[in-house]
């Protein structure tokens, strides 16, 4: 049931001509696809997902990890990158990590 998230906030974003909404549809489609082809809905592989697909990836696991739910402690920053730098190279762009890596580094 979860899985299919991607999948129906792609549909409901479809057939806009903004290209703001065009860029919504492709996050919503791709931001679980993993770069080892494991992820959904497509099981698409590195390069073949779009690149905002890639970066929101990262960015939505991170805001993931790093918040407070209703069934988990928040983790760490730290904890947080460590699993990221865990997850390059499977799950996500090896370039969005060391690009996130980067950006912190500078802040």
């Amino acid at each position: 049931m979860v899985k299919t998230h991607a999948l129906i906030g792609a549909n409901i974003l479809s057939g806009g001509h903004s290209p703001v909404v065009v860029l919504a549809e492709e996050i919503a489609r791709t931001h679980h696809e993993r770069w080892d082809d494991q992820g959904y809905p497509s099981g698409l592989r590195g390069r073949q997902i779009p690149v905002s697909g890639r970066i929101v990836a990262v960015a939505d696991v991170l805001d993931t990890l790093t918040s407070e739910r209703p069934y988990k402690r928040a983790w760490t920053m730290d904890a947080a990158l460590s699993e990221i730098r865990r997850q390059s190279g499977r799950q996500f762009d090896p370039d969005v990590v060391a690009a996130l890596e980067r950006h912190l580094a500078r802040t």
